[in-house]
């Protein structure tokens, strides 16, 4: 019988086997098997965390940009050489198929490229002369320890929307994974270490509530930024700012796509259908509302179709269209707000509740499901699904489309199909969401441009990735000075505020 592996925690440079009494069990979705046992890190060590990240700034916050910027270098080349075992820990553990874990270490990759490009924008500004004989300027300095914390969904790309930036800027970093994916984080830190990066700099802990709560309320964590629900992210939100910390969350989500009756048809519904059911929905930016204007409404037999045609499979078979959902949990809280709205009155015009996939008979699986007729007022438009259940509502015009979307109260991603210009700047300019798709499914921007979710789906003014995410790692300090040679006559007494 073989021995279920235990993950250990990653403290100044060193595997840690932690000393906790509870662990949680990582279980494959497509299986139930028990792949590994994730500790539930006791305060000594996530205090033990902070401590290795304090003392690594001291000198990691001096280290020459170039110094920084080629560990960052080292570390994409690391991930890219590993991308297949990235892929395959995603996927055993997550339950989205490898081809899609791929893509996730793709997008990692390209975070990591961004992060090496820190030091042209980490810049200050100068003036010299600014009044007679003083010259101003800012220098853009780190924050000193910052923590991250993150949901299951992606497990390695949310971490790198965090760490490389912040570690790039000169910054330490304390990383709180999900325990439900955790063997792909601390891979990637441990890859880390092997760029180059110093003990303490990057740490790793697991744990749930009181782990958070630690990391919000020590005094030695200056920043944290979070991914996840809009229920934990708020009350992080409250506890970190309460504590005097910058905070960032990144919040849940309701994804409206908008397809215009002149949308070239295939494309809008091949897109609609990856954007919708990939990852079996398991996305913040998955488009989860259609909302078919005019004669776009004739198109819902071919969705249904070709929704109907997509492949579950276990998360191991490379041709499969989607996988399992992570847990058992989540199987049921989707099987339940599908329910939710046949009860409350939408048409299901495709059910993927019950679905069987042979491979994987233990499977959490549903299958591609599209609910039609769907109002505001139905729980399953109010909430977030996270699963691949696709509502519809139809329109006659768009600016019923607009106001529909306006009307929700996230803001992630939203997205139009449309070969009309003007129709797509009139879009543009009138949705009130902070990510938009004109011809693209899932509005997530490249890695050099700033995560911009907003109202319900954001707290906090500053995006993640981007030039917004060195703005959150990194504070400005201005200096105002004045040199006067040593033979200068001594200054007159002034006792305005005006610099002479």
């Amino acid at each position: 019988m073989n021995s279920i592996p235990e993950i250990p925690l990653l403290i100044d440079g060193q595997l840690i086997a932690s000393k906790t009494t509870q662990w949680h069990d990582v279980i494959n979705p497509s299986s139930q098997e028990v792949v590994a046992r994730v500790p539930i890190a006791t305060t000594e060590e996530v205090e033990l965390a902070i401590a290795s990240a304090k003392k690594a700034f001291a000198s990691w916050r001096n280290a020459a940009q170039g110094t920084r910027t080629r560990v960052m270098l080292r570390l994409q080349q690391l991930v890219r050489e590993h991308t297949a075992e990235l892929a395959q820990l995603i996927s055993r553990e997550h339950g989205k198929t490898v081809p899609d874990a791929e893509g996730e270490v793709g997008r990692c990759i390209e975070l990591l490229e961004h992060a090496c490009s820190v030091n042209s924008i980490q810049l200050g500004e100068y003036a010299e002369n600014a009044a007679s004989g003083i010259d101003v300027y800012t220098v853009v300095q780190p924050l000193g320890v910052c923590a991250g914390i993150t949901a299951f969904n992606f497990p390695i790309m949310l971490a790198c929307n965090m760490f490389p930036t912040a570690v790039a800027c000169g910054n330490s970093f304390v990383l709180k994974p999900s325990e439900q994916a955790p063997s792909a984080p601390l891979l990637m830190a441990r890859l880390a270490l092997e760029a180059g990066l110093p003990a303490g700099v990057l740490n790793v802990v697991f744990g749930t509530a009181d782990a958070a709560n630690i990391l919000c309320d020590h005094p030695d964590v200056k920043a944290i930024s979070f991914i996840g629900s809009t229920r934990v992210g708020t009350l992080i939100y409250r506890r970190a700012s309460e504590a005097g910390k910058r905070c960032q969350s990144m919040l849940g989500a309701k994804n409206h796509c908008v397809i215009m009756p002149d949308a070239q048809r295939d494309q809008a519904i091949e897109h609609m259908l990856g954007a919708s059911f990939g990852a079996a929905g398991q996305r913040c930016m998955a488009t989860t509302v259609a909302v078919l204007v005019g004669t776009a409404a004739e198109w819902l037999p071919q969705l249904v179709a070709g929704a109907r045609n997509m492949k579950i499979g276990a998360s191991d078979d490379r041709t499969a269209d989607l996988g399992p959902l992570n847990s058992k949990q989540a199987l049921a809280r989707v099987e339940s707000l599908i329910q939710s709205g046949v009860d409350e009155g939408a048409e299901l015009l495709l059910d993927g509740r019950g679905v069987k996939v042979p491979a994987a008979p233990h499977g959490n699986f549903v299958g591609p499901t599209i609910l039609n007729k769907v109002s505001a007022d139905m729980r399953v438009y109010r909430e977030e699904v996270f699963g691949p259940v696709l509502c519809v509502m139809a329109v006659d015009t768009l600016e019923q489309a607009i106001e529909i979307v306006n009307a929700n109260p996230n803001g992630n991603g939203v997205s139009i199909y449309t070969q009309d210009g003007g129709v797509g700047r009139q879009f543009q300019n009138e949705i009130d969401i902070g990510q938009v798709g004109i011809n693209v499914p899932i509005p997530v921007p490249v890695s050099w441009f700033s995560f911009t979710g907003s109202r319900g789906s954001k707290l906090g003014d500053l995006g993640t990735a981007g030039k917004q995410g060195i703005q959150f790692w990194t504070q400005v300090k201005t200096m105002t000075t004045r040199w006067r040679t040593v033979s200068a006559a001594p200054a007159a007494l002034n006792g305005t505020i005006n610099l002479k």
